[in-house]
């Protein structure tokens, strides 16, 4: 087991491939398939990991984005997320990391507030992205934005890079403070 590493492998022609993580099985396997049935120019690839480090794999691909999905509703959500942040290696995070963070549609069932998220999304200079995944039309149009992030992350989008994206995705360097 290692260290997630976003250049150790070369790219695929036509190929894109995400690592949606969390500790939401069931949450994740519906965005899955619900990227899956979005309509790519792309080969999409959609790995699910409950954990990390993976297991060192010769065979893995590479990986060209990366979506830890934190669910308000726990902490043990959140504190997984934490630890499997230590597992991702520094060249991960210009461009090719997001926070999904689901479960803000009932705020007074949330057990972790979501500024605790939005210092996590700052701290790591990465975008923070907000669906509610247990309803099928958000979970859908969040799966076409991803799909589209990770055909920039994957470099079949002329012109745009998966640093420029972010930056553009990412909030202001310094959130006022009142708000965190």
């Amino acid at each position: 087991m290692s260290v997630l590493r976003s250049m150790d492998k070369l790219p695929d022609l036509n190929r894109a491939t995400v690592l949606l993580v969390s500790t939401e099985d069931a949450l994740l396997q519906q965005l899955a398939e619900s990227m899956l049935k979005d309509d790519c120019a792309s080969e999409l690839r959609v790995h699910l990991a409950n954990s990390l480090p993976l297991p060192s794999n010769v065979n893995r691909p590479r990986i060209d984005l990366i979506v830890f999905v934190i669910n308000l509703h726990s902490k043990y959500s959140l504190q997984k997320v934490e630890e499997f942040l230590q597992h991702v290696d520094s060249s991960f995070f210009l461009g090719k990391v997001c926070f999904l963070v689901t479960g803000a549609g009932q705020e007074s069932h949330c057990s972790v507030h979501q500024n605790t998220v939005i210092k996590l999304a700052h701290t790591y200079r990465s975008p923070l992205l907000l669906c509610d995944l247990q309803v099928e039309s958000f979970r859908a149009a969040m799966a076409r934005r991803l799909v589209r992030i990770l055909q920039i992350c994957a470099g079949h989008v002329p012109g745009v890079s998966a640093l420029n994206l972010m930056s553009l995705l990412r909030s202001p360097e310094n959130p006022p403070s009142k708000e965190l």
